[in-house]
């Protein structure tokens, strides 16, 4: 890889770390903020499932929008809001405004990870791709191992709104580093109606669902991650941040070697590690009742959940090959589904005790993941007929 290749991709990989540090860091903060903002558990939860649905909403209509864009204008643009979002989070006064910060910061989202994609994809040679997106998507590793954390920490010392300071800091950061070190890269070629011509085809929708339920289930248990740990587990409130590191580790190694078995066997490999995700949420369920099998699996978990992103990412830029943009920006927003999906079903679960409330999170869980399995069966067999065509 080119030095100036690699150094975009790092750059890339700085944005996509303070992003993934705003997504996931309420997980680690839920009982805090909920009780700053005198709301429930499940209601502070709905601000993963607000911030999921900005990113599956907004993200169509931003790249739609953005179009004719030159590429690094977009990624500059949408760092921007994405500070002013998390900004606004900082000093919201309320449960309200918190909840819209969340949307204006998560309708960056989609576009960036999108955009990103396709140039960290057009950044290596054809056999490097799904390494590529890897390397970018690490900055979402980083966030768990590093920012989310160190953000809990900071959260449960020093209040919740400082996090979401720091949160802006590194976004800032980050704008820099995309200004001075991502290439005036274009996308590939493609007319706005061919990019709407992929919404059209079956094997795209039939991709999205792979995306939706495979990494649904992993929400619905990693929302409530920190309830389960305390209230289940019986850690206690400020060992939750060092736990998170030990997820954070698992969803590095599974990113990295996810990312590097696509490359050699796309739908195999998707297939195998969808199965064993759900393997080990179901076993979570039995798990989560003792501290040192807890911290296993969590890191089992962390390996298996980021395992599949790679592979899902490319499996929708090869099956919308001729429409990259659009079809890489939709698939971000399906993750982002599958997390509002999660947290929501997870907080039904909760609300109305469903098989025992908290405790029946991860079973459930893995019962998500296995419809991300069916579709997943599904989609090979769609490349198989067309193979065969």
């Amino acid at each position: 890889m080119r030095k100036g290749s690699q150094l975009a991709l790092y750059a890339l990989t700085l944005g996509a770390f303070a992003i993934g540090m705003t997504e996931f860091i309420i997980m680690g903060l839920l009982p805090e903020v909920a009780d700053n903002l005198h709301v429930s558990i499940p209601s502070a939860g709905l601000l993963i499932t607000g911030y999921a649905l900005g990113v599956a909403i907004g993200a169509p209509f931003i790249t739609i929008a953005t179009h004719h864009m030159q590429r690094k204008a977009l990624l500059i643009l949408l760092m921007i809001i994405f500070i002013a979002g998390n900004a606004l989070a900082a000093v919201s006064p309320n449960y309200t405004v918190l909840m819209i910060a969340r949307i204006v910061a998560a309708l960056t989202h989609g576009s960036f990870f999108g955009v990103g994609s396709v140039v960290a994809a057009q950044l290596v040679p054809k056999e490097k791709r799904a390494g590529a997106i890897a390397i970018m998507f690490t900055g979402l590793t980083l966030a768990n191992i590093l920012g989310v954390p160190i953000g809990t920490f900071l959260g449960q010392a020093y209040g919740w709104r400082s996090t979401f300071w720091v949160i802006t800091f590194m976004g800032i950061i980050a704008l820099i580093g995309i200004m001075l070190l991502v290439p005036k890269v274009n996308a590939v070629a493609s007319s706005l109606r061919q990019e709407l011509g992929v919404l059209k085809r079956p094997n795209v929708h039939v991709a999205l669902l792979m995306t939706v339920f495979g990494f649904g289930g992993v929400f619905t248990a990693f929302t409530y991650i920190s309830p389960i740990l305390v209230d289940i587990t019986g850690f206690s409130a400020s060992s939750v941040s060092y736990i998170l590191v030990l997820f954070g580790l698992g969803i590095t190694i599974g990113n990295i070697y996810g990312g590097k078995l696509a490359d050699r066997k796309l739908m195999p490999s998707l297939i195998g590690i969808l199965l064993l995700l759900t393997i080990i949420l179901a076993i979570f369920s039995l798990t989560d009742h003792n501290k040192i099998l807890a911290l296993i699996t969590i890191f089992l978990l962390g390996i298996a959940a980021f395992g599949i992103v790679p592979g899902l990412q490319l499996h929708m830029l090869n099956t919308a090959k001729e429409a990259p943009t659009l079809a890489s920006t939709l698939n971000i927003a399906a993750f982002n589904l599958g997390n509002a999906l999660g947290a929501y079903v997870g907080g039904v679960v909760i609300e109305y005790r469903f098989g025992g409330g908290l405790t029946a999170v991860p079973w459930v869980a893995a019962i998500i993941t296995a419809i991300g399995v069916i579709f997943t069966l599904w989609g090979r067999k769609q490349l198989m007929r067309e193979s065969r065509d």
